[in-house]
């Protein structure tokens, strides 16, 4: 089946009750407090799944600890030409140039308004393609769900809208969060707000990053989205195709990168995604430096049942090493990860 017409079945059936609920609750080894907001387990759905925020109830039953709807944005957009959306199923990886597409804010808030869901709830906000100006655009997304959500990502890292990267550039970035964060003030609840950046950053990009954060009262950062290399693919099917890198093959830079931002913004919570496919990826996320972690891309290959096979997995790495939560965990290889040292075990 074509990629997005698989996308889209998933999501109705999940929409119809068609996906296995978790039948037990969360053991107490992986019980999280994440920029204050209790979670029974740490690990979430990413954005990008469920961008118009029609499934998050039914991803909570499923057992997610978060779940995360968009991107969206403040008007409608179709997003890019299809194709846009590949597999690279020789390497478990995924290349997506989907461009922001969503029904906008009023669709995704007539879906949330009233609805309990028994996991945190987050809302990825974004800018529109041909917005006059951005930052603007992610005010308005702060303004319209700060009351809703559990916390916000601020996603200055798609390489598929023209130009939003730029954002994560000194001045721009001081400004995108100076107004973002002043309207967040404004809301009569105070909604965590966290930074999703790229996995392509150098090292003064991150230095960049972390000294401007630092300066604000941001909640937290999401370390990564797609990367715009290609290095693990390199000649396999798609792999010349335009767009963001996401899946198995951008598991080592993406944890690279959340090793070395641990290192720049000290105790500031991080949640860790890309490439996590499986128990062993997950728990090297948080050794990495990782507080909680989202997933998405695997599923594709690993199914859905892939979650509980995380969630066990996580329960055995804490007792294997003596520990009693997983935030002990966290940070434990830290060092060896943003040297490029490490290994799974």
């Amino acid at each position: 089946m074509d990629p997005e017409t698989a996308h889209g079945a998933t999501i109705a059936a999940l929409r119809l009750g068609l996906a296995p609920q978790q039948a037990h609750k969360d053991p107490a080894e992986l019980a999280t407090r994440l920029c204050g907001i209790d979670l029974s387990n740490p690990v979430g759905m990413a954005a990008g799944f469920d961008k118009n925020a029609e499934v998050p109830l039914q991803l909570a039953l499923m057992g997610f600890g978060m779940t995360e709807i968009g991107t969206v944005t403040p008007r409608p957009q179709a997003g890019n030409d299809k194709p846009r959306l590949f597999r690279i199923s020789a390497a478990e990886g995924v290349i997506n140039r989907m461009g922001f597409n969503n029904e906008g804010h009023d669709a995704a808030f007539e879906r949330l308004r009233g609805l309990r869901v028994p996991a945190a709830l987050g809302v990825n906000i974004g800018a529109n393609k041909d917005s006059a100006d951005f930052v603007a655009d992610y005010v308005l997304g702060v303004t319209r769900f700060a009351d809703l959500a559990d916390y916000l990502t601020v996603n200055i890292s798609s390489p598929n809208t023209p130009g939003l990267r730029n954002l994560q550039a000194d001045d721009a970035l001081r400004r995108l969060l100076g107004e973002v964060l002043s309207a967040r003030a404004k809301a009569k609840t105070r909604v965590p707000v966290l930074l999703k950046i790229a996995p392509d950053l150098d090292e003064a990009g991150m230095d960049t990053i972390a000294r401007v954060i630092l300066d604000t009262d941001l909640d937290g950062l999401i370390v990564s989205n797609t990367t715009i290399s290609r290095e693990p693919v390199t000649d396999m099917e798609n792999a010349d195709q335009t767009g963001g890198l996401s899946g198995k093959p951008l598991f080592d830079l993406s944890t690279r990168r959340l090793a070395q931002m641990r290192q720049r913004v000290g105790a500031m919570p991080i949640v860790g995604v890309g490439g996590v496919h499986s128990p062993q990826t997950a728990l090297a996320k948080f050794e990495a430096g990782a507080n909680a972690i989202q997933l998405y891309s695997a599923l594709v290959f690993g199914g859905l049942d892939l979650l509980e096979r995380i969630k066990r997995g996580l329960v055995a790495g804490v007792r294997a090493a003596g520990k009693k939560n997983i935030s002990e965990l966290v940070g434990t290889k830290t060092e060896d990860w943003a040297a490029g040292r490490a290994e799974l075990t």
